[in-house]
């Protein structure tokens, strides 16, 4: 998995393009002052520089040293600077109750893998702070528009009840929308998009 992340990463070109997920740029946007953010498999940076504009203190992990690299590159194109650090996500356990917004996008691990991340994502979590997902619906199986081609990867409405049971839903909606994010996300997807609030 660490070789294909890095392969991908490895091109000049931005495999995700170089802005932010139209989700996330939304949801933060709504947050009227800045704090902590934590970005979970965040790739090459785009919603990093994107939170750090903004105001907000950054902190992203990857397991993928060409991510790092090219997430760093990007933050000295927008004269910036966050925190980002290379980590198997899988053994990855962030500080307890310093964050107040943690950010899902497009992260995708088989069942148990996933809960004991999105478990670990909301122990992170200061009271009143939000988890920010956006992930694609089983529905998603067999479409060009990205994502992984395996079911058990996949996210459902009820994956998300399950996980984030303890947490105040805000949003919450499996929709199709339209994807133009760089060569690998682009055309009509399948998603679930889940904004919760630790009480």
């Amino acid at each position: 998995m660490k070789n294909f992340w890095n392969d991908r990463f490895s091109t000049q070109e931005y495999a995700y393009g170089e802005e932010p997920n139209e989700f996330f740029k939304i949801e933060i946007g709504k947050i009227s002052q800045a704090g902590k953010i934590l970005l979970l498999g965040e790739g090459e940076g785009r919603n990093a520089n994107y939170a750090a504009q903004l105001g907000w203190t950054v902190d992203a992990v990857d397991w993928s040293e060409e991510g790092k690299r090219k997430a760093e590159i990007l933050a000295r194109k927008n004269n910036l600077i966050f925190n980002y650090s290379v980590f198997d996500l899988r053994q990855y356990t962030p500080q307890i109750g310093l964050y107040d917004v943690v950010g899902l996008i497009f992260l995708h691990f088989e069942e148990e893998i996933r809960e004991q991340i999105h478990k670990k994502a909301i122990e992170s979590l200061r009271v009143g702070g939000k988890i920010i997902l956006e992930g694609y619906d089983k529905s998603q199986l067999g479409k060009s528009s990205g994502g992984p081609q395996g079911l058990d990867l996949l996210y459902s409405l009820e994956d998300i009840v399950n996980d984030f049971s303890e947490l105040e839903f805000e949003e919450f909606s499996q929709e199709t929308v339209y994807l133009n994010e760089g060569k690998f996300h682009i055309g009509d997807a399948s998603v679930i998009r889940f904004v919760g609030t630790k009480k």
